[in-house]
């Protein structure tokens, strides 16, 4: 990985890593990071068996553990889901907990320094990180924290973080019951077996992959038609509406007024064109025929509320969703279709019309999946590949000094020592784990 820092600030080299002193895995902390364009989620391994030496760890460590436990929040902008923690999970051979938080990408600045303040960048000399910002803050985390982030790829480390999740946690997967009533209940699904399936990813953009096999997946359309996975609506577009429309900061504003307000008095139904429903092609009558229809009429636009503005364009955004959803369902011949993403956290309005337009418009082929974690899998996947690359390399290492000691044979003869991954001594985490 190459990362130089800024040139007019110098900086001590990082410490050689070397395998005779250093631990199997890397030293707590553990964190996983994913950079989103909108929202930065991270995750943090709180191990509970403890070993003799981690019973009197450094003064930092405490600190760090003690801070992150202890608080629900950080600053104005950035929150621990307690809901969704987990407790008991191995990973790496160790037993633990896992603590998610979030924060607006836009913060960083705030996060990087809360990290130096905490001593963060003592404790540890790379983070694995994953997603575009993962790439967009790299220098800045050196500059500041001289910390490297190990890179990820982000749609490798979501598909690992999802497998790790449903495995470790029975009631991650559920469906919505009636997702037109106001009683909408969320009804367990069990994913134990659930090969192929379809992962819509729904962030500032979307990302839609077909999952075949553990760890093997492929891109599918998304709603861009020149790009095979990536598509131009999402969360952040909601988002960017919202604010031009109605003056909202946030998410969580948009998403509340929407809560308040009434799409129908900003879109066009089915009848308002046809007087009721379009039989001939069973069109319900209360179908959106036209997003922001209603908005060419003068006196409709002087009665419109901020309110009804937020829904429409959540209204109008999810819809789009669940229609490319749908057709790219119908052409991979997939039934099982998961919605994901920071986007549906706390949406309840969009995960009913997700629900309702994929059963709908499918004539009940098609249910909805959604997971518990919504946006966290991402970090939680690139955590897990670093584990993993850590002790393969820690395996490569041992067998190279054993076979350079004359300690293992085979057949009688020494084989040749491995080959050096990309050709340098470095362990996995001053590499590039994208590549």
């Amino acid at each position: 990985m190459s990362c130089n820092g800024n040139s007019n600030h110098e900086h001590p080299p990082l410490p050689e890593w070397n395998s005779l002193n250093y631990p199997e895995l890397p030293p707590m902390p553990w964190f996983g990071l994913d950079i989103g364009g909108s929202l930065a989620k991270l995750v943090y391994f709180e191990p509970t068996d403890n070993t003799e030496s981690e019973e009197t760890e450094v003064e930092t460590l405490k600190n760090i553990r003690k801070y992150l436990k202890n608080n629900r929040s950080y600053g104005d902008t950035g929150h621990r889901d307690v809901h969704l923690q987990m407790d008991s999970v191995l990973i790496g051979g160790r037993k633990g907990s896992l603590h998610f938080i979030r924060f607006p990408t836009s913060e960083m600045a705030l996060f990087i320094e809360l990290a130096k303040s905490k001593g963060m960048a003592t404790l540890a000399s790379t983070v694995c990180a994953t997603g575009g910002g993962a790439y967009k803050f790299e220098k800045q985390f050196f500059k500041e924290l001289h910390m490297r982030l190990h890179k990820f790829d982000e749609l490798e480390s979501l598909i690992r973080g999802i497998e790790f999740m449903e495995a470790n946690s029975p009631t991650e997967c559920y469906y919505l019951e009636n997702p037109k009533s106001d009683t909408a209940e969320k009804i367990c699904y069990d994913f134990s077996d659930p090969y192929p399936f379809m992962v819509v990813n729904i962030g500032s953009g979307v990302s839609i992959l077909k999952v075949t096999a553990p760890g093997e997946f492929t891109r599918v359309s998304g709603t861009r038609c020149d790009c095979n996975y990536l598509a131009d609506l999402g969360g952040g577009t909601f988002l960017g509406l919202c604010c031009l429309l109605t003056g909202c900061a946030s998410f969580e504003e948009a998403l509340e007024l929407a809560s308040q307000g009434d799409s129908t008095k900003v879109d066009k139904l089915v009848k308002d064109i046809y007087g009721g429903g379009y039989e001939k092609f069973n069109l319900d009558g209360n179908l959106v025929a036209a997003s922001f229809g209603q908005m060419i009429s003068t006196d409709r636009r002087a009665k419109v509320k901020r309110e009804d503005l937020a829904r429409a364009t959540l209204v109008t955004i999810t819809n789009n969703i669940a229609s490319i959803a749908r057709m790219c369902a119908l052409n991979e011949k997939i039934s099982r279709v998961v919605f994901l993403g920071n986007f549906l956290r706390s949406n309840m309005i969009s995960q009913k019309l997700l629900s309702y337009g994929m059963e709908y418009w499918s004539k009940g082929a098609l249910r909805a999946l959604f997971l518990e974690h919504e946006g966290y899998f991402g970090c939680v996947g690139c955590l897990l590949e670093l584990i993993t690359q850590r002790e393969d390399y820690i395996l490569q290492e041992n067998l190279k000094n054993n076979l350079l000691n004359g300690a293992a044979t085979v057949n009688g003869t020494t084989p040749p020592p491995p080959t050096e991954v990309s050709g340098t001594p470095n362990p996995p985490e001053m590499r590039n784990g994208s590549s």
